[in-house]
């Protein structure tokens, strides 16, 4: 009975330190956080009318490398922007990206050029815009067809297609 009393004891001994030490703990300093990305508006006009997305813009190297990386969700409405100096066939690839994706690939004139559905993640299979791209949207597998989106509709974005 005296062995049980001692462990009961040394057991809440542990619980109060631990709890002591989590909330004696710093926080996460602010700079340390990560920043919440700026975010630009996109509208994709297909048949079925004017659909406006909130674009993460991958504006340097590492973010265009990074992409949508480790993220285990994104809202519907939102995606990533990847552009590019010069239209090119441009390639890309799920590693490590967690969410199934659509891709649309979008020519210098703002119209889209192709579409690559339902991505599939974690995958290092290439997937190729195929013809000259200048911009890529990235958004949530099944957006594309939920929108109606097909080659030939138009993306406007004041990033990518308004200089």
């Amino acid at each position: 009975m005296a062995r049980h009393s001692a462990i009961r004891l040394t057991a809440g001994l542990l619980t109060i330190a631990l709890a002591t030490a989590l909330a004696a703990a710093p926080a996460v300093p602010a700079c340390a956080q990560e920043a919440t990305p700026a975010l630009d508006a996109a509208h994709v006009v297909t048949a079925s009318g004017d659909h406006l997305y909130r674009l993460e813009v991958a504006s340097t190297p590492a973010d265009k490398e990074r992409g949508l990386m480790f993220r285990r969700y994104m809202p519907a409405d939102r995606g990533m922007l990847f552009t590019f100096a010069k239209p090119r066939v441009v390639q890309f690839w799920m590693h490590d990206t967690y969410i199934p994706l659509d891709m649309l690939f979008v020519g210098a004139d703002g119209r889209i050029v192709s579409i690559a559905r339902d991505a599939q993640p974690m995958s290092d299979a290439i997937v190729s815009s195929g013809v000259e791209t200048a911009a890529v949207i990235e958004i949530n597998a099944g957006q594309a067809q939920a929108i109606g989106a097909a080659v030939g509709d138009r993306v406007t974005d004041e990033v990518a297609f308004k200089r």
